[in-house]
């Protein structure tokens, strides 16, 4: 589990209850969350931006979205230096027993994309089209990535929006009330509840959704930049220590040491 993720959004939400349920003078006092449930303002807000999502996706594309949603709970195990160090490891073994050995490798590897690129330079594709056909399946992987967090995106913006609308009818309703003062504080909470449920949908879920989203992409889309370069080094039969510093120019400076400390690459074989 995503401990940073999790944290987060519990503790946003703990602030805010805190913030509503604590009083100066009168210290904690939970009756005042009765004034922040509103069920047609909740109904009006969340119903209402959903609902506009799934107008504008197909059923499949809309529950794909928020199943999304797990994937920010979920840690994602991506240790950089450690793939370059497997990578290393391959070409030391190509340079020593030649690329058809790395058949053989590529049975103990996890990672389908790895293995995919192994199997093409064992089977001797051209360079060329070893990259083409790896960077357009990292095209379609990323723009599948980029449909959930667009869906993220779209709800956040439709958030607030859909609080305005709420609150546009609250005063409404209250406008047309104003003869009956008993009328007007349920009408005005209707107008300023769905503008903080709107918020809060937009601030509290959507964009932490929509950035972890994001950074776990760039991310995954970093590793299979370097698996795509480390490949097609391997096939060329260039040296593992040149493969170790080409692969390494990925990483951040005082991230550059992990690979060597590791085992390194070899001179020569």
């Amino acid at each position: 589990m995503d401990l940073g993720s999790i944290l987060g959004l519990v503790l946003c939400m703990v602030l805010v209850i805190f913030g509503i349920v604590f009083d100066t003078d009168a210290g904690i006092v939970f009756s005042n969350l009765n004034s922040f449930v509103d069920i047609p303002s909740a109904l009006i807000t969340f119903g209402g931006a959903f609902m506009c999502i799934l107008a504008s996706n197909s059923i499949q594309s809309f529950v794909a979205g928020l199943k999304s949603f797990t994937l920010v709970l979920k840690e994602t195990q991506m240790n950089v230096p450690e793939i370059i160090q497997k990578i290393i490891d391959l070409s030391n073994v190509a340079r020593k027993e030649g690329l058809l050995s790395l058949e053989e490798a590529a049975g103990d590897i996890d990672d389908p994309f790895l293995q995919k690129g192994i199997l093409l330079v064992v089977d001797g594709t051209d360079p060329e089209l070893v990259r083409a056909i790896m960077e357009t399946e990292l095209v379609s992987v990323e723009g599948r990535h980029k449909d959930k967090i667009g869906f993220w995106g779209d709800l956040g913006a439709m958030g607030p929006a859909w609080g305005m609308i709420g609150t546009l009818i609250g005063l409404i309703n209250m406008l047309k009330a104003l003869d009956d003062p008993s009328a007007i504080g349920p009408a005005m909470a209707v107008a300023l509840i769905t503008t903080l449920y709107g918020s809060l949908l937009a601030n509290w879920i959507c964009a932490p959704v929509e950035s972890k989203l994001k950074k776990k992409n760039a991310d995954e889309m970093m590793v299979k930049e370097i698996e795509i370069e480390g490949l097609l080094s391997i096939q060329a039969g260039e040296n593992p220590r040149v493969i170790e510093e080409k692969l390494k120019s990925f990483l951040a400076p005082a991230d550059r040491g992990s690979s060597e400390e590791e085992g390194g690459g070899e001179v020569d074989g």
